[in-house]
């Protein structure tokens, strides 16, 4: 073993990983990174300045929507640092600590979307399928207690791996997979027994992302059966618009979450490139969308952009 191999192992500095091989083209890969990241800001603020100063958009639906953003903005600032650290050729380096904290936050907002995004099918649900009773039940103090126990399932439910990680040695080469920390990274660089982090990660998923999307699932069901009863085909189309954005944000969260766990599973074969690639459409695909995908689907947020803009203009 070198001596390098040796420090690197046996210090408490992880290193990062950009797209290996690629290392001349970093700069200009650091350009449409750097806009990304610009817009997932941009576009997540507007979202919650629009829903924060228009009264007509103060009710359950744009409660939920204003949450969706906030964890998107979250996600961006969790992880701008060292991706774009690592492609302008700043820091690759990140410390045991502040990795397991990244991590604590990555996999911790990824749970409060899908809980977010549960929430959302409710409210489609009940608006559609109890449309007579939809204030009585999505009152201000019921929405409030999901979000408080959306918050809590995200914070407290990871908090055994987490800290475990911690304490695990890391007896191999403190090379990262991706520019950012991983739960499942940290893991393949221990030495210690990760029999429990295995098994209640996994659990862990099934218990609340596969969970969720079964609701969801479910839900759009109950939907759609409902939606079908409607004798007005004009009522009916009515109806499913107002799910559109939901079922574009549902697609955009849970499908490169199946496109890396597929590629982390049965592509060991596959270029590290394709893996970082991976890595980073999950990272960054649902913050840089779900903005676009409810300022051009929403009527409401639309109209307003649209009145606020040409104001400013």
């Amino acid at each position: 073993m070198s001596a390098s191999s040796a420090s690197i192992i046996n210090s408490s500095i992880f290193i990062l990983t950009g797209f290996p091989g690629l290392d001349q083209y970093y700069p200009w890969f650091s350009i449409p990174f750097s806009f990304v990241y610009a817009m997932v800001f941009l576009g997540n603020c507007l979202v919650l300045h629009v829903i924060r100063t228009e009264p007509s958009l103060h009710q359950p639906m744009f409660y939920f929507l204003a949450m969706l953003a906030l964890t998107d903005l979250c996600m961006g600032l969790s992880t701008v640092h060292t991706v774009l650290g690592v492609l302008w050729g700043l820091n690759q380096e990140v410390s045991q600590d502040a990795c397991i904290a990244q991590t604590y936050f990555i996999h911790g907002l990824s749970c409060t979307e899908s809980g977010v995004l549960l929430a959302m099918a409710f409210d489609r649900f009940t608006a559609i399928c109890n449309p007579l009773r939809y204030t009585s039940i999505l009152t201000n103090s019921r929405v409030i207690h999901f979000m408080v126990t959306i918050l809590m399932r995200a914070a407290l439910s990871i908090l055994p791996v987490i800290i475990r990680l911690k304490f695990f040695h890391y007896c191999r080469p403190h090379i990262l997979s991706h520019s950012f920390c991983l739960h499942q990274d940290l893991l393949r660089l221990a030495c210690s027994d990760i029999r429990f982090n295995s098994f209640y990660a996994l659990a862990l998923v099934i218990c609340t992302l596969l969970l969720d999307a079964v609701l969801i699932l479910i839900s759009y069901i109950l939907i759609l059966h409902t939606v079908l009863a409607i004798a007005s085909q004009e009522e009916r189309l009515k109806s499913l618009q107002t799910c559109v954005s939901h079922i574009c944000a549902v697609l955009v969260f849970y499908i490169p979450i199946i496109g890396l766990t597929m590629v982390h599973r049965f592509g060991k074969h596959l270029s590290p490139s394709v893996h970082v690639l991976m890595g980073n459409i999950y990272i960054l695909f649902p913050p840089l969308m779900n903005p676009i995908i409810y300022s051009v689907k929403t009527q409401q947020i639309r109209g307003r952009m649209k009145k606020w803009f040409s104001l400013k203009m």
